[in-house]
């Protein structure tokens, strides 16, 4: 939940503050981007999973950007577009993080549905005693005492 409520954040300051990137960093800005959605959508399945650690999270976010950066810089150095490198990788393991977040969000989705199914026919199948009944069945347990006595 928390990355979540950071990529809101910083959706909205990212759509608000006219920030000019210059051209010669573009492609580190692209990369570093793929990171933080990589380690988002990472973020969401272990917390769907149920073991997220945030420190985990925070070093593999911060442990892709340097990886990405360096790969990127090396590339410009070497006159090789590396940040492809980058953008492969990210991009796979976000569309298949992504596809495993969406197949456990629709397999409890049919669960809980499938066990609010089973309430209410559960709830149907048991009748419920009205008072009358309550306080008829108790006089009867009476009066089966009194003459046993």
């Amino acid at each position: 939940m928390i990355p979540l409520i950071g990529l809101l954040i910083g959706l909205i300051l990212g759509l608000f503050l006219n920030i000019q990137i210059p051209a010669a960093y573009t492609s580190y800005v692209a990369v570093l981007i793929l990171a933080a959605l990589d380690s988002l959508v990472g973020g969401l399945l272990a917390s769907l999973r149920k073991n997220f650690d945030i420190w985990l999270f925070v070093t593999g976010l911060l442990g892709n950007a340097v990886i990405a950066v360096a790969l990127s810089a090396l590339g410009d150095q070497l006159n090789i577009q590396l940040n492809l490198a980058a953008v492969f990788a990210f991009g796979v393991r976000i569309f298949n993080n992504f596809s495993a977040v969406r197949r456990l969000m629709l397999l409890r989705g049919r669960e809980n549905s499938r066990l609010r199914r089973q309430l209410k026919q559960n709830a149907r199948r048991t009748p419920v005693k009205d008072d009358v009944e309550l306080n008829e069945s108790d006089s009867k347990r009476q009066d089966d005492s009194t003459t046993a006595m």
